[in-house]
């Protein structure tokens, strides 16, 4: 465990996420006041101190182990405006970032940053007319960003900002669609998902009350251009055909879809997946589908969770081929627990041959809800490996096949620190992918569990934009008895100025 003790109640996020980029294995708690003693042993502590006009911090050690056994405690200082949030954000970071590295000897491949949406600094500074090389400097003197993850981030912006360039921000919207059913919950899952098994006779109650929902949203957004659908879950396709097919033709019959450019369905569990549910998709015209394998190899499949063998997902991903599906992602996870370098090649290897048109790789994230978290102790014998390695392996496997890399976004308690990226052919691109994480048009979701986005097109005086949200409630059934409310949420949320 590592403590952090405050005296004065600023900036704890940061601080706590850097520490923990550091220090992935160890509890971290960041406080300003100290801690009872916990029954599990404080390994390093350290203390901040928000003096006028400088930040101090102090590390050291707590007890005594192997690593680091011969290393004493060490205090570092940064000046500081007050009056400048962000730069003072910045420069504590910065300083926090060198004690760590200096202390354990380590580099982190994206510095100190550890938001999840990196890929906005270098669009921001693209459209304000940056060079590469002027962007590059930034990124490196600010956040101490490794060369390679400089060049990605940089590369990904261009090609965000041209798949962008022809939607309408100002009139344009998009819109998400929850189906928060599963066949099973994956182990490492924490999204909003219900088991099929519980809701399967009530579906077509869950489709009346998304359906009210939808008809709001068409008539609040009747004068707006509609350029992006996704569906996502949970499992859409955990929806039977006529369900399905009743859910796609609300959407059109209630839409205006002549400014679409994209409608995405995520397909997602081949244990889901049957040629009539398929043959709805294709025969409404959706433009991009997902089959979402995670890993090839069994054991891990069967390990997490996942009712399906390898072979269902080569299986669906060829049936969906020769239905017509000319863009299918396929979705994999580096890191999940036991799963070696091999492994991953071996995954990369099917891919490959199968040769999706999007392919969007994640590494693993531990997110609190999800069962590998709260049942750690059952799996803590099977290792949790992300390396540079994997991640070089993935990345030249899709460069291989023809993929370039389009958007990219982080998440926190990431499996080495790295990055989930999307890989696209030319003219595949998922356009919902890089809105949703650029955040540059509004996104009105439904369902339960489903998060709008309001987005306000006048930028602030220091070039940011506005953004707020209206949540629906996670529970389906509530989602259904306050579905009324659900709408009113997102009717407050739009009439605001």
């Amino acid at each position: 465990m590592i403590t952090v003790l405050l005296d004065k109640a600023e900036f704890e996020y940061d601080i706590h996420s850097l520490v923990k980029a550091f220090y992935p294995k160890e509890e971290v708690y960041v406080s300003t006041k100290d801690k009872e003693k916990k029954e599990e042993p404080v390994h390093y502590h350290m203390d901040v101190q928000f003096a006028p006009e400088e930040i101090i911090f102090s590390w050291k050690k707590v007890e005594p182990s192997e690593e680091n056994e011969n290393q004493t405690g060490i205090t570092k200082r940064v000046a500081v405006d007050d009056t400048n949030r962000k730069e003072t954000k910045n420069s504590l970071k910065r300083t926090l970032y060198q004690l760590l590295s200096e202390y354990t000897g380590v580099e982190l491949p994206w510095g100190n940053l550890t938001g999840i949406r990196p890929t906005k600094i270098p669009m921001a500074l693209l459209e304000e007319g940056k060079s590469e090389e002027e962007i590059a400097r930034y990124m490196k003197e600010t956040y101490f960003t490794s060369d390679e993850k400089i060049k990605l981030s940089i590369e990904i912006a261009e090609r965000e900002l041209e798949l962008l360039h022809k939607l309408d921000y100002e009139e344009g919207y998009s819109l998400y669609i929850g189906i928060p059913f599963c066949p099973t919950t994956c182990l490492y899952c924490s999204f909003t998902s219900y088991s099929l098994a519980a809701w399967k006779n009530r579906m077509d109650e869950y489709l009346d009350a998304l359906e009210k929902e939808l008809d709001y949203t068409a008539v609040k957004f009747a004068h707006k251009k509609l350029n992006s659908i996704y569906i996502g879950g949970g499992t859409p396709t955990t929806l039977n055909p006529k369900q399905l097919d009743r859910l796609i033709r609300k959407i059109k019959c209630s839409f205006d879809l002549s400014d679409l450019v994209e409608f995405t369905v995520e397909a997602g569990r081949p244990d889901s997946i049957t040629k009539e549910k398929l043959m709805v998709l294709r025969n409404h015209d959706i433009s991009r589908i997902s089959i979402n394998p995670q890993t090839m190899k069994q054991e891990t499949l069967d390990l997490i969770g996942r009712h399906h063998t390898v072979q269902q997902t080569i299986d669906s991903f060829y049936l969906a081929r020769e239905l017509g599906f000319d863009n299918i992602n396929m979705d994999l996870i580096v890191g999940l627990p036991g799963e070696s370098l091999s492994d991953v090649a071996d995954t990369m290897e099917v891919i490959r041959k199968l040769a999706p048109d999007n392919l969007t790789v994640h590494s693993l994230a531990i997110k609190r809800a999800a069962r590998l978290n709260i049942q750690r102790e059952r799996y803590q014998d099977f290792e949790i490996v992300n390396t540079a390695d994997h991640i070089a392996l993935t990345s030249k496997v899709a460069e291989e096949m023809g993929l370039s890399p389009y958007y990219l976004y982080r998440q926190k308690n990431m499996a080495g620190n790295f990055e989930n990226v999307g890989y696209a052919a030319p003219g595949k691109a998922g356009v919902y992918n890089v809105l949703i994480m650029e955040e540059k048009q509004s996104i009105v979701a439904c369902g339960a569990g489903a998060s709008t986005k309001r987005v306000w097109v006048q930028p602030n005086p220091d070039g940011t934009h506005r953004i707020e949200r209206a949540e629906n409630v996670k529970d389906v059934a509530q989602y259904i008895t306050r579905i009324d409310e659900m709408i009113e949420r997102k009717s407050r949320l739009f009439t605001k100025e």
